[in-house]
């Protein structure tokens, strides 16, 4: 098989970016984000970086000091950054050839078994099939002149200047795409075996721009720097752990350099957002992005206990990292006392509960985590909390050894301790339960849609591996809390839409090696389009955060399924000019689209909303009934003629009709169009725990004597 070059761009923690105001230290001063017109470079220089660096020179400066020129852009953007006064700003904006001017952002900290659960096999599939990601560059380089102008200087003692990772987020992240294949590893016990990233013969360049300093800040420059260079070192495919709030794409860092690196065929993946479980919190909209949320796996963690000499036996939720046996210890239960029933704030007696297993029962004024808190005051050895909870508790929760069970098994311990004189209790912890159910869910963290600037994609295009994923770690970071102290390890239980986003680009580095003519929008039609929509109990996947059935804007087409994308059958490709064109129907301007695209030569003549995206949704209007008609053109992609007919499946409120209702396609790489007219009457949708009011159907292609199900949803929902 011919050698496909891929590298992964790694900004290494998820941030959310806040725009940083001058105002009130006029005199200081401040790093901007300068466009400019390449085509405006005047005849005595020969390079754009001469040109802007003269530029800085010629500024006027007086009583202050000279610009500083912090990078020059060569692909994300055409311009540079920079560190000006205000006055000198306002100077270089009366030159010729400049553009727009964009103030610096900065950014805060927002934040194994997997390969197997999304079914890729090493003799068969996606895996083989896509080289394994075989034959690969590594690299790695750090970029912080834009957070150290501003007086943000990088930590001695928790981080280090340069591109190596402390934190352990791009250790992690980066391993998830293409780690290589480790036996017996484990997070103090729990999830042992062999780990292996989804691309494993894969390459990373590592581009870190993020960095612990005083106010825990990443500059919206350095993050521009990271992707330009990537760029520049011919990467071909970006997984970006990291976002900004929805501004417009003409002021987003992320959307701009993305829109540059999708131009040159990079595919691009970006983490949807921790924003979840409301909507409208999606990050990295744009349509050329391939937004990732994040999903539950089939794996759980528990500890076994034991009542007596086997009075009752059930297992609870524990990730609790040593290998401790507790066996016939007192338990604890302020039976008679509401107050120590239910383990309030301050009213556990330190001298009754020493050396004893609480038992914390269920309540609708006490949590899970203030009960906690109060069994760790009153120095207890451990915990069992009845709770509805437990799903929400992660490995870094597990400061003692604790025990989070079921409300029905409370009952049973409640029970027992009241009928028991000298009750006590057995826990082996350290129990990993592969197969359990139902799985995915959608994490109750993932940010969901409707996009609120972009609310006419429908955000996120899709689910991946999210919670408690195992992967490498720092081995000089301590990783679990014990006490005081926290404990070292070599792979850690990491979860985030972060952790999300690395395994769609390594799946994307297999689709890539094994389809070299794919672009980035074919490559992403064809992981959508195939995408599971039920769970492993064959039911509706399910909202974590209230336990009952998701909806396309929590997980987008589905969770992605990575053999069955490898042969879509058909795909909804988009060109660079239908982008353009959705830029213009956004009614940017000439210059806004000039800082997105670096183009001045294109028409705004066939401007339109309707992108050919694999999915479709209807953004209701005040009245109670809204119509529109999609276009839509799919591409074989399989070798042979074929015929397709549409199936859909609608509520009630929703009526749509597409014409043709038969696709034929007589070779591969040949086109059909179809339209699609959807009908909401609004009033018949139902609102969600997050306000909005939604219904969806679905749309599918079903090859007519073939295996191939071409399925896109169909949403409606009211815009911001």
């Amino acid at each position: 098989m011919e050698c496909i070059n891929i590298l992964y761009l790694f900004l290494y923690l998820f941030l959310f970016l806040h725009i940083a105001s001058p105002s009130s230290e006029m005199e200081r001063p401040w790093s901007y984000i300068i466009h400019m017109d390449k085509s405006a470079l005047p005849a005595p220089f020969s390079t754009l970086h001469s040109w802007y660096t003269a530029t800085l020179i010629s500024l006027s400066t007086k009583d202050k000091s000279a610009p500083i020129h912090l990078y020059t852009y060569k692909h994300v953007m055409d311009g540079f950054s920079a560190v000006l006064y205000k006055s000198q700003l306002d100077q270089l904006e009366r030159l010729p050839g400049h553009i727009a001017t964009y103030q610096e952002q900065f950014g805060q900290l927002h934040t194994s078994h997997t390969p197997k659960f999304l079914g890729l096999k090493k003799h068969a599939g996606l895996l083989p099939a896509g080289g394994f990601g075989d034959d690969m560059i590594i690299g790695a380089r750090s970029f912080s002149k834009g957070m150290k102008q501003q007086g943000l200087n990088i930590s001695t003692t928790d981080d280090y200047d340069s591109p190596r990772d402390f934190l352990g987020h791009g250790t992690h992240t980066s391993s998830t795409a293409a780690g290589s294949r480790v036996e017996d590893a484990n997070y103090f016990g729990y999830a042992k075996g062999t780990v292996v990233g989804v691309a494993p013969l894969a390459r990373l360049a590592m581009y870190k721009v993020y960095f612990l300093n005083g106010t825990d800040a990443a500059a919206a420059t350095d993050i521009l720097a990271g992707m330009d260079q990537a760029i520049e070192d011919g990467v071909d495919l970006m997984s970006l752990s990291l976002g900004l709030p929805e501004t417009p794409f003409y002021y987003n860092p992320i959307a701009m350099g993305s829109f540059a690196a999708m131009e040159k065929g990079v595919f691009v993946s970006c983490s949807a957002g921790n924003g979840g479980p409301h909507g409208y919190t999606i990050s990295n909209g744009a349509p050329w992005i391939t937004t990732v949320g994040a999903g539950t796996i089939d794996r759980d963690f528990f500890a076994h206990v034991t009542l007596g000499d086997g009075v009752a036996t059930f297992k609870g939720r524990s990730i609790y990292p040593e290998n401790l046996f507790v066996s016939r210890v007192s338990l604890y239960y302020g039976h008679g006392n509401t107050s120590k029933q239910n383990c309030e704030f301050y009213s556990l007696d330190p001298n009754e509960v020493s050396g004893k297993i609480v038992f914390c029962s269920f309540n609708d004024e006490t949590n899970v985590f203030g009960q906690l808190d109060e069994v760790e005051r009153a120095g207890a050895k451990g915990a069992i909390f009845a709770t509805d909870s437990a799903q929400f508790l992660h490995p870094k929760d597990f400061v003692m050894p604790f025990v989070a069970i079921s409300l029905i098994d409370g009952e049973l311990v409640e029970d027992y301790l009241t009928k028991t004189l000298e009750a006590t209790v057995d826990i082996k912890f350290q129990i990993t339960e592969l197969g359990t159910k139902p799985a995915p869910q959608v994490a109750y963290f993932s940010s969901r849609g409707p996009s609120g600037k972009s609310p006419w994609v429908l955000k996120p295009d899709i689910l991946a591996p999210g919670v408690n994923i195992l992967a490498a770690w720092v081995p000089n970071r301590g990783q679990a809390p014990i006490g005081d102290n926290y404990l070292l390890t070599n792979y850690a239980l990491e979860s985030g839409t972060s952790m999300a986003s690395p395994h769609v680009v390594g799946i994307a580095a297999l689709l890539k090696s094994a389809h070299r003519d794919w672009s980035s929008a074919a490559i992403r039609s064809a992981m959508m389009t195939t995408a599971d929509v039920l769970d492993n109990e064959n039911g509706q996947i399910l909202d974590m955060d209230i336990g009952t059935a998701a909806t396309p804007l929590d997980f987008g087409a589905g969770h992605v399924n990575p053999n069955k994308a490898l042969d879509p059958g058909l795909v909804y490709d988009i060109e660079v000019e239908d982008y353009i064109n959705y830029l213009c129907a956004l009614n940017y301007t000439n210059q806004q689209i000039n800082v997105i695209t670096r183009r001045t030569n294109y028409s705004c003549d066939q401007a339109t909303l309707d992108l050919n995206y694999p999915s479709f949704i209807v953004i209701l209007n005040n009245t109670n009934t809204t119509n529109y008609t999609f276009k839509r053109v799919l591409t074989n992609v399989a070798d042979s003629h074929s015929v397709y007919r549409a199936a859909i499946w609608a509520p009630s409120n929703m009526k749509v009709v597409v014409k043709p209702m038969t696709l034929t396609f007589e070779t591969k790489h040949s086109k059909a169009e179809f339209t699609m007219e959807v009908e909401v009457d609004a009033a018949e949708g139902y609102r969600t725990e997050s306000g909005h009011i939604i219904n969806y159907g679905y749309l599918s292609w079903h090859e007519v004597n073939g295996n191939h199900v071409v399925r896109s949803p169909i949403v409606s929902a009211f815009a911001l």
